[in-house]
């Protein structure tokens, strides 16, 4: 099966290849910003605990991860919104990588700050089988310590191109990293992929080879 890191930096060199001059310096200097904000020192570390929260999934049910951690770990993931196709692309790679997750005593959990009626929409779409919950305002992302603020310019751009707010449902143009955690059923933190550019991701199979080893 191909890696998603191959299909992410197929999109990427796609991007390079079509995109105007003007949106690629836009969102080369987002990225930028990102990684100058100090986000990813505030985040969550490995050793750390992480935080615990409960959350309604697309459904309107409430799923807490304490009650998960009781079955065994928990893959916390986020994605920025289905309107990103760096983010479509990984949740179907994690999609497939499901049954690895559960073969190896873990359960996948998502989060996003898009609102409830998006977030189905996603799942709906890309027939997703794991829980995908709505952090609305950035909440929980807050408390892991990954909330950035989008470059104002950038958020012209996603505005002008898909209506960003309409998907967050507030004007406030804060996003989480795209990061990914592995947490044990103590509530800590054995794994963290962190990274400022939203085009690099967790590569799922290296998740189950890392629940895998660490039986």
């Amino acid at each position: 099966m191909e890696s998603l890191k191959s299909k992410l930096e197929e999109k990427k060199a796609d991007f390079e290849l079509n995109a105007n001059n003007h949106i690629k310096t836009v969102f080369k200097a987002g990225i930028a910003s990102v990684r100058e904000s100090g986000v990813l020192d505030k985040a969550k570390k490995v050793g750390e605990i992480a935080p615990d929260f409960e959350l309604n999934n697309a459904l309107g049910k409430p799923v807490a991860l304490s009650d998960y951690l009781k079955k065994g770990k928990v893959v916390l993931t986020w994605y920025r919104g289905g309107w990103c196709p760096y983010c479509n692309m990984t949740l179907q790679q994690l999609q497939r990588e499901v049954p690895g997750f559960n073969a190896n005593g873990a359960s996948l959990i998502a989060l996003t700050p898009e609102l409830p009626d998006k977030s189905m929409s996603t799942v709906e779409k890309q027939n997703l089988q794991f829980e995908v919950l709505s952090d609305v305002g950035n909440e929980i992302a807050r408390a892991y310590g990954i909330v950035f603020k989008l470059a104002d310019d950038v958020a012209e751009i996603y505005d002008a191109s898909f209506g960003m707010r309409t998907y967050n449902g507030d004007d406030s143009y804060e996003l989480p990293l795209a990061a990914t955690y592995i947490i044990n059923e103590d509530g800590k933190i054995m794994y963290a992929f962190l990274d400022a550019d939203h085009r690099k991701r967790a590569e799922p199979s290296e998740l189950t080879a890392f629940l895998k080893e660490n039986q």
